[in-house]
């Protein structure tokens, strides 16, 4: 039997074992292990929607484009689209997290640091504020409201209540957001002029903030993690940069920062053999499509020459797909490229590796380097 532990330590060979979906009693859910299974579930909103009452985001920052389907998701979701697509991200951004990465490298002092309190989760929190047009704020203070909510999310996806930390944290937040909706340029201005009140732009800036932060945190805490528990692997990256890329989606692919998405049935329907009923929760394993034998040759292994690498799932598909994902992979590229420049760049031997149930990262990135 499936235990919350082995999906929280390590879900691989469990993920492996109940491939292409299983039952797991510890979530009390189907869980579907494998990329065309996760595919199938993830663009077909009408047999497994996000909307319902028990979705956990939901429940801790209320309904927003993550919780929501059909043409309440277009309502909610439109307003802050079209700001983060290629071509927009690229102009909009490019500058600005190139000035925060040089600021927050050159500001570490050798011969040690943990680079996730150093360098990712600043990274993310300035960049996601500065993308929604929030009021300053101290990245501590976000990343402690943060954790706060993410930790009550992923409670209530084991079964667990809302945490009084989570909501008092998000009353803060919501007290942050709200307050710069009267900003005249900003993107939470321009979504209450597109009509959604004071709690939806909330909840959806609440989304965008978070996802934004456990994305980007997630996918360069987790590439910092292979690239330097795999020499052999950092050693082609250093002799040919632009493999580089690559090597981010190959982390992707094996430790996706959001391990899972959760889906309900809204009919009786059969999955690969798997009688699921109307109302049963279908957990989507991102971190399993990706490791799927049937897309990936030798799928534990972490290689950065690998061809088909950016067919993982880490960043979803169909209506729900991350609305940020271009803005993450310029945050993780532009943040690797420079912390690999440091001289003599390597894992301290007792830093942790990536764990989590939903969201899945090393709690601390601690490297030394020489000065």
């Amino acid at each position: 039997m499936v235990t919350l532990e082995e999906l929280e330590t390590d879900p691989h060979p469990a993920l492996a074992a109940l491939r292409p979906v299983g039952w797991v009693e510890a979530l009390d859910s189907w869980v579907v292990a494998s990329r065309e299974l996760a595919m199938t579930v993830m663009r077909d909103p009408d047999t497994f929607t996000v909307d319902d009452p028990r979705f956990s985001t939901a429940q801790v920052v209320g309904p927003s484009m993550l919780s929501l389907d059909g043409a309440a998701h277009k309502a909610h979701r439109d307003p802050f689209e079209s700001p983060f697509g290629l071509a927009e991200t690229r102009g909009r951004f490019t500058e600005v997290v190139q000035q925060t990465v040089g600021e927050l490298v050159g500001a570490l002092e050798p011969p040690s640091a943990d680079l996730r309190r150093t360098v990712a989760g600043p990274l993310s929190v300035a960049v996601v504020a500065y993308s929604l047009g929030l009021p300053p704020a101290s990245a501590s203070t976000v990343l402690d409201w943060y954790a706060a909510i993410s930790d009550s999310v992923t409670g209530v996806s084991a079964g667990r209540p809302v945490t009084p930390e989570g909501a008092e944290a998000f009353a803060l937040l919501h007290a942050h957001v709200a307050s710069g909706i009267e900003s005249t340029d900003s993107l939470i201005a321009a979504a209450a002029r597109a009509g959604l009140g004071v709690d939806d732009v909330v909840a959806n800036a609440a989304v965008l903030m978070f996802g934004g932060i456990e994305t980007t945190e997630g996918m360069i805490t987790n590439a910092l993690w292979h690239l330097l528990t795999h020499p052999d692997q950092l050693d082609l990256v250093r002799a040919d940069p632009s493999l580089l890329p690559n090597a981010m989606e190959e982390s992707l692919r094996l430790e996706p920062a959001a391990a899972v998405v959760d889906r309900y049935a809204t009919r009786d329907v059969t999955l690969a053999g798997a009688p699921i009923r109307r109302g049963d929760l279908v957990t989507v394993s991102l971190a399993g499509a990706g490791r799927d034998p049937a897309v990936f040759s030798s799928p534990d292994e972490f290689d950065v020459r690998r061809p088909n690498a950016r067919r993982h799932l880490a960043f979803a598909s169909g209506p729900h797909i991350c609305l940020g994902m271009h803005l993450t992979r310029l945050e993780a590229l532009t943040a690797l490229t420079a912390l690999l420049r440091l001289p003599g760049l390597r894992l301290d031997p007792s830093s942790p590796p990536p764990l989590g149930l939903v969201f899945r990262k090393p709690s601390a990135v601690n490297v030394w380097w020489d000065a």
